[in-house]
Formats: C-alpha cells, structure tokens, sequence
C-alpha cells in the first residue's frame, strides 16, 4: 500500500492504492475515519494518473473517473458502488432507487449503509446519493462538502451544455 496526499476545493484528499488499484479517497475528518496504519509509505509518483484526474474533474472537465479501483467491501456494498457509478454526473438519485436497481426494493436501509461505507468518495459517487425528498443527507465528509461536490457538478454539466450563455 501506498499513499498520496492532494490539494482540493474540499480540503486535502489522502488517496491510498495497493497493487491492484486506488483502495481508498479520504476527506479531512472523514467519518467513518479511516485506519491510517494501512495507508503505507508515501509515494506521491504513483498516483499522477490520479492527480491529473482530479484536476481535469475540478476544472470541470471531466465527469467521470478512468482509474484502476480496488474496494474493500462485501458482495452486497460493491453491488451498491457500482450503482453509484451509473448515477449520471450532474445528477442525483435516491437510496431507494439504488435498491430497485439491486431487485431489493426494501433494502433502502442496507444501501444507506453501504453507501456510507464507500471508500473512494468522489470517484465512486456516493456524494450523488440523496435522501427521498431530495434532502442531502449524512456524507462522509460532511453535508458541507457534498453540497459543494453537487453545486460543482451541476454547475461544471451546465456549462458543458452551453445553457451559462443564454442570457
């Protein structure tokens, strides 16, 4: 395992990657915290594909990430992340709509729950989730930020449309 640490609009990232891929994006006072003893050595060179990425991402210039990913998680929560991924940039959708995605109608509760659990904030887009009337609910880096992250990506989808020049 290997660590990076990068500058963002939403405060310093710690990315962490192991052979097969990135394991985990970590937000400052990320909840729930990461174990920091399995991050590894710092090794900032191995993550440039990462760190052009995010840059294009916050220049607006890319609406999705094209990165090796390696999750932790059980069947069930990598199931849902990937589900988080086909939630389109710029759009938002609800945790009960991940569960019908799954055939799990009923299983709103087990998605919020492994969509808290995400470990590559951002890139896999829990930030997309919300609740059913479309209130922002609890985030791992802090309501603040997902409000940021979605403002960002409404805004950068906007522009990329056009629509900001129509007066």
């Amino acid at each position: 395992m290997t660590h990076t640490i990068i500058d963002s609009p939403i405060g310093p990232l710690t990315l962490v990657r192991g052979d097969e891929g990135l394991t985990g994006i970590y937000m400052l006072d990320h909840r729930p915290a990461p174990d920091e003893a399995g991050f590894g050595e710092r090794d900032d060179a191995a993550f440039a594909d990462a760190v052009q990425q995010f840059g294009e991402y916050w220049a607006g210039a890319r609406t999705s990430f094209d990165l090796p990913l390696d999750p932790r998680g059980t069947e069930f929560q990598r199931r849902v992340w990937a589900q988080l991924r086909a939630i389109p940039f710029g759009e938002t959708r609800t945790y009960g709509w991940i569960a019908a995605q799954l055939g799990q109608p009923t299983a709103v509760r087990a998605v919020g729950l492994a969509n808290s659990r995400n470990p590559l904030s951002i890139v896999v887009p829990c930030h997309r989730v919300v609740g059913s009337t479309g209130a922002l609910t609890g985030y791992a880096g802090g309501v603040d930020r997902k409000r940021f992250l979605l403002e960002h990506e409404m805004s950068a989808a906007i522009g990329a449309s056009g629509l900001d020049s129509v007066a």
